[in-house]
């Protein structure tokens, strides 16, 4: 189970690495929308909390 988990992880990386830089500006999208998504969730968070406090 351990070796499977190393090798997924090791194609996480080679695929990363491959798509930064074989094509460098739609990694640099997928990471704006990564971030967006991110910042996203996190304002839905901080709304739920106020208006459960509220």
């Amino acid at each position: 189970m351990a070796t499977a988990k190393k090798v997924a992880l090791y194609l996480v990386v080679v695929f990363i690495l491959w798509t930064i830089i074989a094509t460098p500006k739609r990694a640099a999208g997928l990471v704006q929308i990564g971030f967006e998504g991110i910042s996203t969730a996190a304002q839905s968070v901080g709304q739920f909390m106020t208006q459960l406090v509220s």
